[in-house]
């Protein structure tokens, strides 16, 4: 596990725009696996930019997905880092202990991401 000082952000307004990105009193953050910014996240199917039919179709099912865990009880949490479109990148912290990421990869709407990593949601 890894040793961040993240600051919670209190969200009036709570919504998943796609598999990895939610929108917080309006403003999009980029969510979190359980590692570290810049070294291990989660990556998502588009929905917007899909490169073929099966990508969207899973892109959308992941979004429904993180939706429907956004409506527990979850705590974001701001690791302080932002990514090249100047999102935060948070944490979706569950009930359990679990990041929303974690349970995304589980679940097989998500995958691992790691600096050079690229998608192969089309193959």
């Amino acid at each position: 596990m890894f040793a961040f000082a993240a600051t919670l952000i209190s969200c009036l307004s709570l919504s998943a725009v796609d598999g990895d990105t939610i929108k917080c009193n309006g403003q999009n953050m980029r969510i979190m696996g359980p590692g570290a910014p810049f070294k291990s996240g989660i990556d998502t199917p588009e929905i917007r930019n899909a490169k073929c039919p099966q990508e969207k179709l899973l892109g959308k099912q992941a979004k429904l997905r993180l939706a429907e865990l956004l409506r527990e009880d979850v705590k974001i949490e701001d690791s302080g880092e932002r990514d090249r479109w100047k999102r935060p990148l948070v944490w979706v912290r569950m009930p359990n202990g679990k990041t929303a990421g974690e349970i995304l990869m589980a679940d097989g709407y998500a995958v691992r991401w790691k600096p050079g990593y690229r998608s192969a949601w089309c193959e």
